[in-house]
């Protein structure tokens, strides 16, 4: 791919992923416009809205996939993976607000990734409490759902703050919350 089609298709992909997550009826016209790109350009690319959004669910997996990856959930020390997951993910939930809600009923390949990548982070989780850095006892779905809440909070509440210092907050927030002394 060209250069200058890779940054279209870039732009493309970002700008439908903010006025999409907005407005889920916004037309190819109006992404078209708003990322600066011909109407043709989008039409050719992406034959409906539909297909458009499921490229915009390719990209946040893909890179949903490398914070994981980089995070090394399996063999960095806890703390450690925990804080390079958050300060990693919240970028990537900025840059794609699309809800994973709507991912994972519209797109069945889509909703196998999300599933197989919350599995990674439900399983940190399982080590993180194993190791004593969670509260003995505290129910596991009840722990993932506080950690999504407070990346979804900083990372759209609070996009002012810098995903190094957003983490500190959350990890911070999250183990002292739920942490195990």
């Amino acid at each position: 791919m060209r250069a200058d089609a890779a940054r279209n298709l870039t732009a493309v992909l970002r700008t439908g992923a903010r006025l999409l997550a907005d407005d889920p009826s916004t037309s190819l016209s109006a992404i078209a416009t708003a990322a600066g790109v011909d109407r043709t350009t989008v039409h050719r690319r992406f034959a409906t809205r539909e297909a458009l959004l499921s490229a915009v669910f390719q990209a946040k997996l893909d890179s949903a996939e490398r914070v994981l990856d980089e995070a090394r959930l399996t063999e960095a020390p806890v703390a450690v993976a925990l804080h390079r997951y958050v300060e990693g993910i919240i970028p990537v939930s900025r840059e794609w607000p699309v809800d994973t809600r709507r991912m994972m009923q519209q797109d069945s390949g889509a909703r196998v990734r999300r599933q197989e990548q919350s599995k990674r982070l439900d399983d940190f989780l399982q080590r993180a409490a194993g190791e004593g850095y969670l509260r003995p006892g505290a129910a596991p779905a009840w722990v993932r759902a506080v950690l999504d809440d407070l990346v979804d909070s900083v990372a759209h509440r609070f996009p002012d703050i810098e995903p190094p210092q957003a983490a500190d907050l959350v990890v911070d927030t999250f183990l002292r919350g739920l942490g195990g002394n």
